[in-house]
């Protein structure tokens, strides 16, 4: 199952020290997305998978964190965690596609085990254009920005906001589908993804994360 052109994409996920965390929440939570109209979720790990998947029929993206300190890559880092999300039903397999150190065989090989091995479309996370272009060439279905300002190379550019400039040399330079993921906080900055030809929209700790709602919320206030 593909991922609509045009679809927003809600990522469900809550780390262990969130109140929210476990498939009850995430489950909830996807299939209030889903009411909502969302047209495909993001979600990790296979429990969280297995369970949104017996409750919605939209494309899932599942990816499975697995942290590490001594490898930067934690988001699908090799071929035993993509196997389990896709058996949890995940339709599409995200993984960290920039070439940095990584539990698991290189991206590129990664990338194509999980399409020969798993028949399964493969998501990939970058922070930069040459990343999203060996992503494509490697195989990859998405080509996304999800981790723009999140990688020792590009932190020094990292933006307050989405880094729009990222998408529209992703979308000039490569015939995929690129989406957009990574501090989309507004509707206007979703529709402004969109006008840059963005296939699609990730959006996460806006929708699904009430603890960082909150928190940004009360640093707005002043007396």
């Amino acid at each position: 199952m593909l991922i609509p052109k045009g679809a927003l994409v809600v990522s469900c996920q809550a780390r262990a020290d969130n109140p929210l965390h476990g498939p009850v929440y995430m489950t909830a939570m996807a299939q209030a997305a889903q009411a909502g109209g969302a047209g495909g979720i993001r979600a990790n790990g296979e429990a969280d998978v297995a369970a949104i998947r017996a409750v919605t029929r939209l494309p899932i993206i599942g990816i499975a964190k697995v942290w590490d300190d001594r490898f930067p890559v934690y988001i699908t880092p090799g071929f035993e965690q993509a196997a389990q999300i896709a058996k949890a039903g995940a339709d599409i397999v995200g993984l960290d596609a920039t070439p940095r150190p990584r539990d698991g065989e290189p991206v590129e090989r990664l990338i194509g085990r999980i399409r020969a091995e798993l028949g399964k479309e493969v998501f990939a996370d970058i922070a930069t254009l040459e990343e999203g272009q060996a992503a494509h060439a490697a195989g990859a279905t998405y080509v996304a920005t999800t981790l723009s300002g999140y990688t020792e190379e590009t932190a020094s550019r990292k933006t307050e906001g989405p880094d729009l400039e990222l998408l529209s040399a992703l979308v000039a330079e490569i015939p995929a589908p690129i989406v957009a993921e990574g501090r989309f906080d507004t509707p206007d900055l979703v529709a402004e993804a969109f006008r840059r030809g963005a296939h699609a929209v990730v959006v996460g700790t806006a929708i699904t994360n009430p603890r960082e709602i909150t928190r940004n919320f009360v640093r707005a206030i002043s007396f």
